[in-house]
């Protein structure tokens, strides 16, 4: 019984332990008011500030650790490796004239030309009218002075004593293009052809060593390239290069501005008008737009022309006054050279052919004389020359492609390459007839 009694108190004791769970005083849950709209957005304003913040700090870290990246893993940027691209431009086309028009007013078009021809001579002309004029060719002229420098040709000789002596001619350069890792100049090609080495000196007189790119014997051209890498950021930012214009829209009467060094000197100007317009000139393995102008020039020194859009439409030359006789200055236009400045300033060899030529006329072929292009004359020692090819030769197709006129000529030459070996067929007129002979010629560099 004892042993009874001391179980029943030992179950009394464990129910008196145990939380009675229906019987609890309070039974407690936190619960979160819900957010006012200020709340939400101050919340998202918040959010948005983080998301910027962490956007300008990864962009500043960005900038600031890719050049180092790149000069110690050795990578170019896509600007740096990039190749210079220059556009061609398209000749001007005739549009054509409608069959059909609306008549005209005969006696509204002369009343109109009419007034405008007497407001015209009533207004008298000042000094003022005059002086505005030049000073917007000066204007011209001024703002094409930060794409010109000054290339030194230095040559190190010794004179007779053994002595080393230093001599530098001076030419101008206009800068055509300019990248992340050089600038490139066009200059004439006096300027490097005997030179020892180039020194080239910016419109603040910074001087910089230039090596050369690329040069064109036959035009007397040469590209000269600077590295970047020798200027700081702000001296980097004032060389401008020029614009390259249209030349195939110039008219006689056009106003020009001469820059580079029209009077011997670099950094001097002139100002004339287009004379003349000569569209088809010969040139070794094309054909080229010639310009007249008023304005001074002077070929060796080097001497640029621009229109009064302040663009470089041409250069002057003395290529085509062998005689000597020629009162006006002569200039290049820019148009029909794009492809080979374009080759030049990438350090590719523009190649060459080595003829004069043009396309049979209609009165050429009413002789009798077969289409194609007519050789005028083959450069003696050029790639045609010792081929074979002969004055009187009408080449009708060339590696693999009919040539029907001189464009498409120029064009075919330009597409090749320096060492190229090509198949050409021209016909020789004999003593009864034409005949076909192929002649494989090696293309040569300018």
């Amino acid at each position: 019984m004892a042993d009874k009694r001391a179980d029943q108190h030992r179950d009394l004791d464990r129910q008196d332990q145990t939380p009675d769970k229906s019987h609890r005083f309070i039974n407690e849950k936190i619960v979160r008011q819900p957010m006012t709209r200020r709340q939400i957005a101050r919340k998202i304003l918040l959010t948005i500030f983080c998301a910027v913040l962490f956007g300008v700090l990864s962009a500043i870290c960005f900038v600031v650790s890719r050049p180092v990246a790149e000069r110690i893993l050795g990578q170019e940027t896509p600007e740096e490796s990039s190749q210079i691209t220059i556009p061609k431009d398209e000749p001007e086309t005739t549009a054509p004239v409608a069959l059909e028009t609306e008549p005209t007013e005969p006696a509204m078009t002369e009343a109109v030309d009419e007034m405008v021809r007497s407001e015209m001579e009533k207004y008298r002309y000042s000094i003022d009218d005059l002086n505005k004029l030049y000073s917007n060719l000066r204007t011209i002229a001024s703002d094409a002075d930060d794409s010109l420098v000054v290339v030194h040709s230095i040559q190190h000789e010794k004179d007779w004593f053994d002595n080393p002596i230093e001599t530098s001619g001076q030419f101008s350069g206009v800068v055509i293009a300019r990248t992340r890792t050089e600038i490139l100049i066009l200059t004439p090609d006096k300027a490097v052809e005997a030179a020892d080495s180039i020194e080239v000196a910016f419109p603040d007189g910074t001087m910089m060593a230039g090596i050369v790119k690329q040069s064109d014997t036959i035009m007397g051209l040469s590209v000269v390239s600077v590295d970047a890498g020798q200027m700081d950021s702000e001296q980097f930012k004032k060389v401008e290069a020029i614009k390259l214009g249209n030349s195939y829209g110039v008219k006689q009467g056009d106003m020009v501005v001469a820059i580079g060094a029209p009077a011997g000197i670099v950094h001097s100007s002139d100002y004339g008008n287009i004379s003349y317009v000569v569209r088809n000139v010969h040139t070794v393995d094309g054909s080229s737009r010639v310009f007249y102008t008023s304005a001074s020039g002077d070929a060796e020194a080097g001497t640029f022309l621009l229109n009064t859009s302040g663009e470089l439409i041409g250069w002057v030359t003395d290529k085509y006054d062998e005689d000597g006789v020629c009162r006006m200055t002569t200039v290049v236009a820019i148009s029909d050279y794009k492809g080979i400045l374009e080759m030049m300033s990438n350090g590719i060899p523009a190649p060459y052919f080595g003829i004069k030529g043009q396309e049979v006329s209609q009165a050429m072929a009413d002789s009798g004389m077969p289409s194609g292009i007519y050789v005028i004359s083959a450069v003696t020692d050029g790639p045609a020359y010792n081929a074979g090819i002969q004055p009187g030769d009408i080449i009708t197709w060339m590696n693999g492609e009919k040539v029907g006129s001189l464009k498409d000529f120029q064009n075919q030459v330009e597409s090749l390459h320096a060492g190229d070996k090509i198949k050409v067929a021209v016909l020789r007129n004999g003593k009864d007839e034409y005949t076909e002979i192929e002649f494989s010629v090696t293309v040569g560099a300018r």
